[in-house]
C-alpha cells in the first residue's frame, strides 16, 4: 500500500466514522474539483453552489456505502455524484434544451485545426459553458466522463443518435467559438 493510498484510506475511514475535522480537510482539498465539475454543466454561480451544496449533504448522508476501491475512487465516487445531481437539477429546472438545427455553424473542413495551445483552461471552460446547454451536457458527458452516445441518451434520456449529433454540433460550435477567440490574438501579432 502505498503512502498516498494510506493518506487516501484513512481519510475515508475518518469521514465514515463522521469526523468533522475529516469533512473540513475532505471539503477543502476538493472543493476546487467540485466548483471546476459543476460549472462544466451549470452557468449560474448560484446554481454550482446549490448543486454542490446538495451534493455535499448526499456525500456525507451517503458516505457509509462508499466501498474504498483504491487511490483516487473518493474522488471519482464525488464526481459522479457532482455529475448526477448537475444533470438533475437541469432536468428539474426544465434548463435544458436540445437544439434542432444549426444552419449558422459551418461544416468542419477535412483537416480543420484549432489552436488550444495558448488558451488557459479557464477560457477553454467558459467556452463550453457558453455553448447552448443541451450541447454542453453532451460534450461534457463524451469528452470529460468518457460516456458512450448510448449511455448519454439513456442519462438525457433522448436518443443515441441526438446524443451523437448534439456531440457534433457542439464540437463544431466549439471549433468556431475558439477561432473568433484566436481571431484578435492573431490579428495583433
Amino acid at each position: 500500500m502505498t503512502r498516498k493510498d494510506r493518506v487516501e484510506r484513512g481519510l475515508v475511514d475518518r469521514l465514515q466514522s463522521r469526523d468533522q475535522s475529516a469533512w473540513k480537510e475532505f471539503y477543502e482539498f476538493y472543493s476546487g474539483h467540485f466548483t471546476y465539475v459543476c460549472m462544466r454543466y451549470l452557468k449560474s454561480q448560484d446554481d454550482v453552489k446549490d448543486v454542490m451544496q446538495n451534493s455535499f449533504i448526499k456525500m456525507f448522508n451517503a458516505i457509509g456505502s462508499f466501498e474504498y476501491k483504491g487511490v483516487g475512487s473518493l474522488k471519482a465516487w464525488t464526481t459522479r455524484l457532482l455529475i448526477n445531481e448537475s444533470l438533475k437539477f437541469l432536468r428539474d429546472t426544465n434548463a435544458v434544451e436540445f437544439p434542432n438545427l444549426v444552419e449558422d455553424i459551418p461544416d468542419l473542413e477535412q483537416g480543420d485545426e484549432t489552436d488550444l495551445e495558448d488558451i488557459s483552461e479557464s477560457v477553454i471552460l467558459d467556452l463550453i459553458r457558453s455553448l447552448p446547454d443541451g450541447y454542453r451536457m453532451v460534450f461534457n458527458l463524451y469528452v470529460f466522463e468518457k460516456k458512450s452516445h448510448k449511455e448519454i441518451g439513456r442519462l438525457l434520456e433522448i436518443g443515441e443518435s441526438s446524443s451523437a449529433s448534439q456531440f457534433h454540433r457542439a464540437k463544431k460550435m466549439l471549433i468556431q467559438k475558439i477561432k473568433l477567440y484566436n481571431k484578435p490574438r492573431i490579428s495583433a501579432l
